[in-house]
């Protein structure tokens, strides 16, 4: 089962495939001040997520979660064209034949499936879609620049938003993330959309959000550790029950909605290169 079949898609404007070369997909830094940028690092590939990037990202945070020095995290994508489109869409990804078993190749890249409960912030640029929101849905807050576009292709290329519409359902209101989800890859919403609905924090200048958001997890790294962490459980807690209820119908929901690999590869091969999305 390739990419394409399961739950994200990668949503790139159509690059052609690049061959990893073996260097980490998945760059950290850490300051002084107890924060850790970590960065997705295929800007080729608008940062999308293969098996060896996903694989990284789950031991990044495992790692940061046993490093007491780390108090807090800020989460960015290489390049200024996109924070995450997804999952790559030449991964194959092997499936049980049963409608109400599958492995999704990205349900372990978020900081909470890793049970990190130090702070994350995303700092975003460019375009954030699909699988992106898997990250997205696990930060602590978003801070977008004002070049920042949010979509999900699910539905033009006929798969299932499952997995991104609950993530994105605990942050926005609900007739938001059903007009995102639905209307695929014919709409965009800008940085001040996502601002007014939510999904955003601030907006800054085009280029501006890594520092931005290293600002403030300065500020909160800077705070007693237990105070801050229990905070961040405190706040998950509230929407845990709800989320891990959605989450679990998720697997049957796209193995029963989506379309066959072959009619989903020809709906993505015959996509215009420009989509004629509106950005609203």
């Amino acid at each position: 089962m390739s990419a394409k079949d399961g739950d994200s898609s990668a949503c790139r404007d159509g690059d052609p495939a690049v061959p990893r070369d073996g260097d980490p997909a998945v760059r950290t830094e850490k300051g002084p001040d107890g924060v850790v940028l970590v960065t997705l690092d295929r800007p080729e590939r608008h940062n999308a997520i293969d098996l060896a990037t996903a694989a990284e990202l789950t031991a990044v945070w495992r790692a940061l979660r046993s490093d007491d020095s780390v108090r807090a995290v800020v989460l960015t994508g290489a390049g200024d064209r996109a924070f995450c489109t997804g999952i790559d869409r030449n991964v194959d990804v092997p499936q049980p034949a049963s409608p109400f078993s599958m492995d999704d190749p990205l349900i372990a890249i978020g900081p909470k499936a890793a049970d990190l409960w130090k702070p994350v912030v995303a700092a975003v640029g460019g375009m954030a879609c699909g699988g992106a929101f898997y990250l997205l849905g696990e930060a602590e807050f978003v801070i977008a620049a004002e070049n920042a576009t949010f979509f999900d292709p699910h539905t033009a290329y006929g798969m299932v938003s499952a997995y991104e519409s609950i993530y994105m359902a605990q942050r926005m209101p609900a007739g938001e993330v059903a007009r995102m989800a639905l209307m695929g890859t014919a709409e965009r919403l800008s940085a001040r959309r996502a601002y007014e609905t939510g999904l955003v924090s601030e907006v800054v200048a085009p280029g501006e959000a890594v520092a931005a958001a290293l600002r403030a997890a300065a500020v909160i790294a800077s705070y007693p550790t237990e105070a801050v962490q229990g905070t961040v459980r405190a706040l998950w807690a509230t929407r845990e029950a709800a989320r891990a209820q959605a989450l679990a119908l998720a697997p049957p929901l796209i193995a029963l909605g989506n379309l066959p690999p072959d009619r989903q590869a020809e709906l993505f091969a015959g996509r215009a290169r420009t989509d004629g999305y509106r950005v609203r």
